[in-house]
């Protein structure tokens, strides 16, 4: 019995219902021309903050997604590096961490190059430095053997482990990878955002490589919005919606890999998933704005490095309470530069003690005296 939507002839000659992709499709592409347009008429400085933003949350978010913690500074100290941008309080970034920052990246600075085998495999290669995915050493920078047995999707405790997908055998690979990105490539009247949701099933239903390939699609399918949008600017971030959505995210694959080519539910929830990531990358532009209207209001105060590097945490989202020892820790200085940097701030009108500290004293940015958005 054929189980996989892959094993059934023809699989790829997908059909959907026109009329309700069509309307959604419609909904997304005005959303997106909405807010392309408005952070458009920001001056280029808020548009690099926003974009550094946007692409720090793919990054974080894509590899949350598969269970991978990444810390934030380092994924954003390294995507600023890449972009030859100088931000306060840059740290030093692991090869991992590179490596997905790398893949992004390209994915979505250099969109119109094509996609190709060498460009997937180079990927991979940036994604795993080591050749290990945790405790396992994997086939790095090329196709998955299934040495061990066949590629499968899995969860449960081990001797009870449930079977969600299972994926073409190894030697099929190479041929569906090769119309796959004949199909990506080619001269077709779809339309990028379309092409997008139906080029992050196929890939993931190929499922090429031993590990990899959730974060792999999602860059295929950056690559493929950034196409629609005809920008290399990223406003919004599609991996931060599913991880919003992820068990919706799984169903919807699970219950359309045991389908057929009939995939209109699979189009419209990842276009309701793009309006969504359309919709709530305000709260980052707000963000950004407030940041700007920030330094703008301190356009003249007089602040050493540590004292910058610490309110753009803040304003960026520290994580907990700020204290004096984590300041001191942080900055790698003593606990009375610290006292002294924090007292300074106070005294500028910048920190304050929280009312409800407990029993250490945290501290907290003052709010910013309303003024007009740039």
């Amino acid at each position: 019995m054929k189980i996989y939507l892959h094993e059934k002839e023809n699989w790829t000659s997908f059909r959907w219902d026109n009329d309700k992709v069509m309307t959604k499709l419609g909904e997304a592409r005005n959303l997106q021309g909405r807010l392309l347009g408005k952070m458009e008429s920001l001056g280029f400085d808020l548009q690099t903050e926003a974009v550094l933003n946007t692409l720090t949350l793919d990054v974080i978010k894509s590899s949350e997604i598969e269970g991978e913690i990444l810390q934030i500074d380092q994924v954003r100290s390294s995507i600023a590096r890449r972009l030859g941008l100088d931000i306060a309080g840059a740290v030093e970034s692991e090869r991992h961490v590179d490596g997905i920052v790398e893949m992004m990246l390209d994915a979505t600075q250099r969109y119109e190059l094509p996609l190709s085998k060498e460009r997937l495999l180079g990927w991979h290669s940036a994604l795993f430095p080591t050749g290990w995915s945790k405790l396992y050493k994997i086939t790095v920078g090329d196709w998955r053997q299934d040495t061990t047995g066949p590629m499968q999707v899995v969860s449960g405790p081990m001797g009870k482990e449930k079977v969600h997908y299972q994926a073409p055998s190894s030697d099929r690979i190479e041929s569906k990878m090769e119309k796959f990105l004949d199909w990506f490539e080619g001269e077709n009247e779809i339309d990028p955002v379309l092409k997008a949701a139906i080029a992050h099933l196929w890939f993931v239903s190929i499922h090429p490589f031993d590990d990899g390939n959730g974060r792999i699609a999602r860059a295929i399918t950056d690559l493929a919005l950034a196409r629609s949008d005809k920008s290399i600017r990223r406003f919004y971030s599609l991996s931060a919606q599913i991880r919003k959505e992820r068990n919706q995210y799984y169903e919807k694959l699970e219950k359309t890999q045991k389908g057929n080519s009939e995939i209109t539910d699979w189009i419209l929830w990842f276009l309701e998933c793009l309006v969504n990531a359309v919709e709530s990358t305000q709260g980052i532009l707000s963000k950004t704005l407030h940041k700007a209207k920030f330094w703008r209001s301190h356009s003249t105060t007089l602040l050493n490095e540590r004292q910058q590097k610490m309110i753009n945490r803040l304003l960026d989202g520290f994580d907990g309470k700020l204290t004096s020892s984590k300041w001191a820790k942080i900055n790698k200085c003593s606990q009375d530069t610290a006292l002294r940097d924090i007292q300074d701030l106070a005294n500028k009108n910048i920190l304050q003690k929280e009312a409800h500290g407990g029993r250490s004293t945290n501290y907290e940015l003052k709010a910013i005296a309303e003024d007009k958005d740039p």
